[in-house]
């Protein structure tokens, strides 16, 4: 069996029955991505697919598991009814709302749920990479990160970016939105030594670059991640719809699909 990066897969023991599966924003760029390689996976089926005017609800009893890549605000109604009718779900859709993740966060004993900024297993790699370099660096060096999209992107900065400075201030203690720095212009001053600065670039086809920056007096280290494509994020959504139907109620990320915690 092969995956749609072309690289083979090892088929063990007995075929089980494949994972039904419902694409939830079929028609924007990841759920056309998400299909294509769906359909190189026997142990997934995509059931239904699912876009703007349509009910997931009429649907929703045929699949296992639902994968929304639709829209940040459409997010809490697929949670609504995936818990309605006891399905598990992967969310893909980045940019919300305090109220909106409060809303989604409000099903975690009802159903389980992978919700990650970023699917892609290079990625998952750059935010551990991105918490034991902070921890080695410690306090003396500034951190920065910087993120390009295409110039179709809607949010910025990107989900993945905030993570990354999530983790930086996590292993620093600090609350994000105290230190965040977004962009600077005119006078600002000094740069401070608590401050994390967050930097959106959109231009093109850009698919998604994140570098995250560690600056010292005398030296500098950078970690960087460039995706050339979104198959990379959908195999990594379609790897985790397959892993959460056997989880139980609760809220996961990609790190936990990975092993990596």
């Amino acid at each position: 069996m092969w995956d749609c990066e072309g690289i083979k897969r090892k088929e063990k023991g007995p075929r089980l029955s494949p994972t039904r599966v419902i694409i939830n924003g079929y028609k924007g760029r990841m759920g056309q991505a998400l299909l294509s390689c769906a359909r190189q996976m026997p142990e997934l089926t995509v059931v239904a697919q699912t876009d703007q005017g349509d009910s997931l609800d009429a649907v929703v009893g045929q699949a296992d598991v639902v994968i929304d890549f639709s829209f940040h605000s459409v997010t809490a109604e697929a949670v609504r009814v995936c818990a309605e009718a006891g399905k598990a779900l992967v969310i893909g859709t980045t940019g919300h709302s305090e109220a909106e993740k409060a809303s989604i966060r409000s099903h975690q004993l009802q159903i389980p749920m992978v919700w990650a900024s970023n699917y892609s297993t290079g990625v998952n790699t750059l935010f551990w990479l991105t918490r034991k370099a902070a921890q080695i660096l410690g306090p003396s060096f500034d951190l920065e990160v910087v993120e390009m999209h295409h110039r179709l992107k809607k949010d910025a900065p990107s989900g993945t970016a905030t993570t990354l400075a999530e983790i930086l201030a996590d292993v620093r203690k600090q609350q994000l939105s105290e230190v965040i720095r977004n962009g600077r212009e005119g006078i600002v001053g000094e740069r401070t030594s608590a401050e994390i600065g967050m930097h959106a670039v959109r231009g093109g086809d850009v698919v998604g670059d994140h570098t995250v920056i560690y600056a010292a007096v005398g030296e500098r280290v950078e970690l960087t991640h460039k995706a050339s494509s979104r198959d990379t994020f959908a195999n990594g959504a379609l790897r985790a719809a397959a892993w959460v139907v056997r989880q139980p109620a609760g809220i996961y990320d990609m790190q936990d699909v990975l092993g990596l915690k």
